[in-house]
């Protein structure tokens, strides 16, 4: 059999999918993983993406984190960290992974606060609202557009990424790629398939729920500014 029709054999295979450390337990540990990176990148990037896009003051500082976040090679990132007091597995993982996501969840973040219209933050103060006030009560709702179209694009990377998590006893579907990789080509092609499948099958799942979730959240007005959202959280993935 060729390497494809070797993959679908593996992949309908009901033993790869329940055995100890077959896709349902990969799948686990991958999704645990993704889902903790975002949200430690969500706790770090979203209050200080607002509070600049607030202040106003923030751009250039938004513009170098972003570009340095990018530029620092998720691979570098999981083989220095395990020589941290982090040590190998998934705790260096998931910051590897949450710096990953930080650029788009941050410059979204401070987009979304700048793009609200300066009539409706004047119109504010002048009903005696407090700064903080004006972020949480009408910033922030307005912002909402641009979050979700941050959360969505961190969401889908760090899934694809997650995948290098084996190279540091991670765990996640990048396991079975790695273990595909240590059999003979022509015994473990099909394998490597099958993982790489997994993920961008994950990946692609995730793409097209975040999708849905991110239209429900948006109201019908604001939903012109959801897609120019969804431009800029490309903009900044690509290059910042």
């Amino acid at each position: 059999m060729n390497p494809i029709e070797q993959a679908v054999v593996w992949l309908n295979d009901p033993l790869n999918w329940t055995n100890p450390g077959g896709i349902l337990d990969r799948l686990g540990e991958h999704l645990s993983l993704s889902v903790a990176a975002v949200l430690l990148g969500c706790l770090v990037a979203w209050p200080l993406g607002l509070w600049l896009g607030h202040t106003g003051r923030g751009g250039g500082l938004v513009l170098l984190i972003s570009n340095v976040t990018l530029a620092i090679p998720t691979l570098a990132l999981l083989t220095i960290l395990p020589l941290t007091f982090l040590g190998f597995g998934q705790p260096a993982v998931v910051v590897a992974l949450a710096v990953f996501a930080v650029p788009p969840l941050l410059a979204n973040a401070y987009t979304g606060v700048r793009q609200v219209d300066l009539e409706a933050r004047d119109a504010a103060r002048g009903m005696g609202l407090s700064g903080g006030q004006v972020l949480r009560r009408v910033e922030l709702p307005l912002a909402v557009p641009y979050l979700a179209a941050g959360f969505r694009t961190a969401t889908v990377q760090v899934i694809a990424t997650a995948a290098l998590a084996s190279f540091v006893d991670g765990g996640g579907l990048g396991q079975i790629i790695r273990a595909g990789f240590g059999l003979d080509i022509a015994a473990g092609g099909g394998q490597i398939i099958a993982g790489g499948v997994l993920v961008a099958g994950l990946a692609v799942l995730a793409e097209l729920l975040l999708a849905v979730v991110e239209r429900q959240v948006t109201p019908g007005p604001l939903r012109p500014a959801r897609r120019r959202a969804n431009r800029r959280a490309a903009d900044a993935t690509a290059g910042g």
